[in-house]
């Protein structure tokens, strides 16, 4: 692969703030796009394409929001006349945002079906009104790279073992909503695949294992035995991955998820 194969292309990263999408936006400049680093969180987003450089822009946005979608749509539009490449990396994950505080409550018996419809939300519907609103820009000029983050957690169950502290007391447990809504983005990736592929447009997906981000030791451990490769992943493990299927390296392929897991899923 060439050192910049997405010299000249537009491309949106939702989600940007997040840890993985700080580094979604660095990846795909250094490839050489102009990124839009999009988040509900806009200070934090202008600031992450700060970090990038010029001539990379931070915005607001919200998923599932149509109008804010549209707005940003028109912006990129009216600046570049295109947009070729979509992350959509915006997520819920009741571990991280919305932590639940123990094993009692997060049990699936009592699982609260307000947090379940928010995951689903942000998601699946945000999933799906980017992919519509965008990708039917994408349609339109014949050309475009649609790149949904799903998760191992949306092909297999998650093992709720490494959840397990020290002295093997269930510490909490991962709730059913994540691994549902992945696996619900899975099947749209298909959707859009099919539905736009004659029309040049792909849609691929990019199901990451679990990064290492200041978890426990016990839980960082865990995870790793779990692991053929014996780790939990970094955020750049996935550059080149995001890369290849947002470039034309992959332009034979669509409708696919690629597993990036260390892997988790072999076994």
């Amino acid at each position: 692969m060439e050192d910049t194969p997405l010299r000249g292309r537009v491309a949106i990263v939702t989600g940007a703030a997040g840890l993985l999408g700080r580094r979604q936006c660095a990846a795909l400049a250094n490839a050489g796009a102009t990124v839009y680093a999009c988040d509900r969180h806009a200070a934090q987003a202008r600031k992450v394409a700060e970090q990038v450089g010029q001539p990379h822009v931070g915005a607001y946005l919200d998923v599932v929001d149509g109008e804010s979608i549209m707005e940003l749509r028109d912006l990129i539009l009216t600046e570049h006349g295109r947009i070729d490449i979509l992350v959509n990396n915006a997520a819920l994950n009741d571990a991280v945002e919305n932590p639940l505080v123990g094993a009692q409550e997060s049990a699936f018996e009592n699982y609260p079906v307000q947090l379940f419809r928010s995951v689903m939300d942000v998601n699946v519907t945000g999933t799906f009104l980017m992919s519509q609103i965008i990708g039917t820009v994408m349609a339109e000029q014949q050309r475009g790279s649609i790149v949904n983050v799903a998760s191992t957690y949306g092909v297999v169950a998650p093992d709720q073992r490494i959840y397990q502290d020290a002295n093997g007391q269930q510490t909490m447990y991962k709730g059913a909503a994540y691994p549902a809504s992945k696996a619900a983005v899975l099947m749209l990736t298909q959707y859009i695949a099919t539905y736009w592929g004659s029309v040049g447009v792909r849609a691929n997906a990019l199901s990451p294992g679990g990064i290492y981000n200041g978890q426990s030791d016990v839980f960082a451990e865990r995870y790793a035995q779990r692991t053929p490769l014996g780790r939990m992943a970094s955020p750049n493990d996935y550059d080149g991955a995001l890369v290849f299927l947002a470039s034309d390296a992959s332009a034979y392929m669509t409708g696919h998820n690629l597993i990036v897991d260390g892997g988790w899923t072999a076994w």
